[in-house]
C-alpha cells in the first residue's frame, strides 16, 4: 500500500483514464428521472478545451480564477481545466451576499469568473465597479444579454478551438506538485475568511490518502450536493477521481432526497446536520402513524439496536437475533434504506461532530456511517473510521501518510503532504497555523488512545469556563440536544456565567405538527417562537436531554429563537453555527437569564 508522487492532477487524472477511459466519470440530471454521463475519456478532452480557452482569454500560471456556482458538472471540469494550466482555482459559495463575494474576488487577485446562473450574475453586476480586474464573466447556464463583459459556457470553449495543443502540453506539462491548485476561503465562523492555498500535491496526495483509506472502489457510484466551494466536497471529488467512481450530481439542496434514490450510490458524504434531520423525521414520521405500526417500529430499532451491539462488540450473533433483524429489515429498515437509493455501502460525516446516537441508529437500519474529520488547512481529511475498523464518538485513525500528536495542552496536530501550503497573503496568521517542521495547530482539543484513534473533545476557542471554574466543551452537548425531533438548532452559552443556558430554535415540520395535534394556534413557525405551550414542551426535552449529562454540564435556561440560517448571517455556508454572531444579536435576551442569579 502507498501512493504516487504525482507531478500534478493532470498526471493523475491522466492515470484514471489508462485503466478506466469508457467508464463514466460524471452523471448530472437532465430531468428529474433521467441522468446525463460523460466517460473519463471525453471528460479529458472537455478539460483541455476549458485549458484553451482560458489560454485564449490571457490566463498564465499563478493566475487565479473563481467559480461562483452551486455543484455542478461544469464546476468540477471548470476546476480540472483551470489547474491543469497552472492557474489557480478560487471557489465562493453560491449563497455568499454580494460583498462576501467582492472580499474573495479582491483578495485573491482573480482575473476570470465562472458564474453558475443569472442570480449570480446579478450579485457580480452589484459589485462590477469594485472588481476591476475581472476580464470576463463566463456564465454556466445560458446567457442572453448582450453585455460583452459576459459570455455563455457554448462561446467559451469555442474560444480555444484556435489555440494550439502544443501550447497546452506545454503549459500543462510546466506544473509541478508545488504550485497552487487552489486557494480555499474558510467558512468565517470569526473573523474574515483566510485563504488556504493548496498545491497540487496537497490534492493529489491527499485523494490518494483518501482512498487508500476508504472502501472506494473503482465503478463505485458517489453521490455529492455538497458545496464544491468546500474542501469536503473537493476532496470527496478528487478522491472519486482518483479511484475511478461515477460522481453524480444533486440538482439542488432541496432536492437531495428526490435525486439520492434516482442516482443510488454506493456511498456519499454529508455534514451532520443532514442525517440529524433524517433521523429526526423517521422518528417522527414513526410517531405519527401511530398504532401497530409505531410498535412494530419500535420493535425493530430495538432488534436493530441489539444487532448492532454484538458487531460493534466483536461479538457473534445469537440464531434468533439473526432471523428477527432479517424479519425488522424486511418490515422497516429496507424502507430507511430504500430512501437512500438501496445500495449504499457506507457514508461520511464530517465538517462538525455527529452525534453517536445518530450514528448508531442508522447503524441498526444497516446503514453505516464513518466519522472523520478534517480542515481545510489540511485538505479537509487527517482521520477517518474505517468501513472494517470504526468505533461511534470517535473520527478515526490517520489516514494514510499523516501523523498525528497531542500537544501538552490537549490541542490536537498534524503533519503530512496534506497540510496546506500557507494562507495567502496573510504570512502571520500562517506562523500561528504552522510550524517551522511542518506540524499543523487545530485548535481542536482531542485525545488519542492506545489503537490511534482520536477523539475530539472541543474546540479551544469555544471551551466555556463557567464562574464556577468548569471546563465545558458544548459542542458534545449541543449534538445530544440535537437529537430531539423538536429542536433545530442548539447554541449553548455559560462563559463566564454560574450555569449553561441555550438559544434554542425550532424544527420547521415536527413543531408544526405538534401544535395541530394540541390545537394550539399559528400561522407561521415564527407564531409558535413565543408560545407558552411550545416553551414548555422544549423545556421537556432540554430536561430529558440533560439526564445525560453531570449536574454543571446541563442546559438550565433557554430562549427560543427564529432559526438560524445563511441569509440571516447566523450560518456558515457549510450550516456551522457563527457562535459570536449569534450571542451578540441575541445579547439582551441572554443577560435576561442571568439577571436574578
Amino acid at each position: 500500500m502507498s501512493a504516487k508522487n504525482f507531478t500534478n492532477i493532470q498526471d493523475m487524472l491522466k492515470h484514471t483514464i489508462d485503466d478506466y477511459r469508457d467508464n463514466d466519470a460524471y452523471r448530472w440530471f437532465s430531468s428529474p428521472d433521467r441522468l446525463e454521463s460523460v466517460t473519463w475519456g471525453d471528460f479529458q478532452e472537455q478539460v483541455k478545451r476549458v485549458s484553451k480557452s482560458l489560454i485564449s482569454l490571457g490566463v498564465k500560471k499563478g493566475d487565479k480564477v473563481n467559480i461562483i456556482s452551486y455543484s455542478c458538472y461544469r464546476w468540477v471540469l471548470s476546476d480540472i481545466g483551470i489547474a491543469s494550466i497552472g492557474a489557480c482555482t478560487v471557489g465562493i459559495y453560491h449563497s455568499n451576499l454580494p460583498d462576501d463575494c467582492r472580499y474573495i474576488i479582491d483578495h485573491s487577485d482573480a482575473v476570470i469568473i465562472f458564474a453558475e446562473d443569472e442570480t449570480q450574475l446579478q450579485k457580480l453586476m452589484s459589485i462590477r465597479g469594485e472588481i476591476p480586474d475581472i476580464k470576463k464573466v463566463i456564465m454556466f447556464s445560458d446567457y442572453k444579454g448582450d453585455d460583452d463583459w459576459v459570455i455563455n459556457f457554448d462561446q467559451f470553449l469555442a474560444l480555444g478551438s484556435d489555440t494550439d495543443d502544443q501550447l497546452f502540453e506545454k503549459m500543462a506539462g510546466a506544473v509541478g506538485p508545488q504550485d497552487p491548485a487552489a486557494i480555499v476561503y474558510t467558512s468565517g465562523t470569526t473573523g474574515v475568511p483566510k485563504g488556504a492555498v493548496l498545491t497540487h500535491d496537497n490534492l493529489t496526495f491527499t485523494a490518494q490518502s483518501v482512498t487508500l483509506s476508504s472502501d472506494l472502489q473503482a465503478g463505485d457510484h458517489h453521490f455529492l450536493f455538497l458545496p464544491l466551494a468546500h474542501v469536503f466536497a473537493k476532496i470527496c471529488v478528487f478522491g472519486a477521481l482518483e479511484a475511478a467512481s461515477t460522481t453524480t450530481f444533486a440538482r439542488d439542496i432541496t432536492t437531495v432526497i428526490e435525486d439520492i434514490g434516482v442516482a443510488r450510490p454506493h456511498w456519499f458524504a454529508s455534514v451532520p446536520r443532514i442525517y440529524e434531520k433524517v433521523y429526526s423525521k423517521v422518528i417522527s414520521g414513526a410517531e405519527t402513524k401511530g398504532g401497530a405500526a409505531l410498535k412494530i417500529f419500535k420493535w425493530a430499532c430495538t432488534t436493530g439496536e441489539k444487532y448492532s451491539n454484538c458487531i460493534l462488540n466483536n461479538q457473534p450473533i445469537p440464531t434468533f437475533l439473526n432471523l428477527q433483524y432479517k424479519l425488522a429489515t424486511k418490515l422497516v429498515f429496507t424502507k430507511i434504506q430504500a430512501a437512500l437509493g438501496g445500495r449504499v455501502r457506507w457514508c461520511i460525516s464530517g465538517a462538525a461532530p455527529i452525534d453517536p446516537s445518530i450514528a448508531k441508529f442508522f447503524h441498526s437500519a444497516g446503514i453505516l456511517i464513518l466519522e472523520g474529520i478534517g480542515m481545510t488547512e489540511n485538505t479537509s481529511f487527517t482521520n477517518i473510521n474505517r468501513h472494517d475498523n470504526y468505533r461511534f464518538g470517535w473520527v478515526g485513525q490517520p489516514g494514510y501518510g499523516i501523523e498525528q500528536k497531542i500537544c501538552e495542552d490537549g490541542e490536537v496536530m498534524f503533519k503530512g503532504r496534506n497540510v496546506m501550503k500557507e494562507y495567502y497573503k496573510m504570512p502571520e496568521k500562517t506562523a500561528e497555523t504552522l510550524t517551522p517542521d511542518g506540524w499543523m495547530y487545530t485548535g481542536d482539543l482531542g485525545e488519542i488512545d492506545g489503537e490511534n484513534f482520536l477523539k475530539i473533545t472541543g474546540r479551544k476557542k469555544d471551551l466555556i469556563i463557567t464562574a464556577g471554574g468548569k471546563n465545558i466543551a458544548p459542542s458534545g452537548i449541543e449534538g445530544v440536544m440535537a437529537t430531539s425531533k423538536y429542536m433545530s438548532q442548539v447554541c449553548i452559552i455559560g462563559d463566564k456565567r454560574k450555569f449553561l443556558s441555550a438559544i434554542v430554535t425550532l424544527d420547521p415540520e415536527t413543531v408544526p405538527e405538534y401544535a395541530r395535534n394540541n390545537s394550539i394556534p399559528f400561522d407561521t413557525v415564527a407564531d409558535l417562537v413565543e408560545n407558552p405551550e411550545i416553551k414548555a414542551l422544549i423545556d421537556s426535552e432540554i430536561e430529558e436531554k440533560n439526564k445525560n449529562f453531570a449536574s454543571f454540564e446541563t442546559i438550565k435556561k433557554i430562549i427560543i429563537m427564529p432559526e438560524f440560517s445563511i441569509d440571516n448571517g447566523l450560518l456558515t455556508p457549510t450550516l456551522k453555527m457563527k457562535k459570536s454572531i449569534i450571542i451578540k444579536k441575541y445579547e439582551k435576551e441572554v443577560d435576561a437569564l442571568y439577571q436574578d442569579i
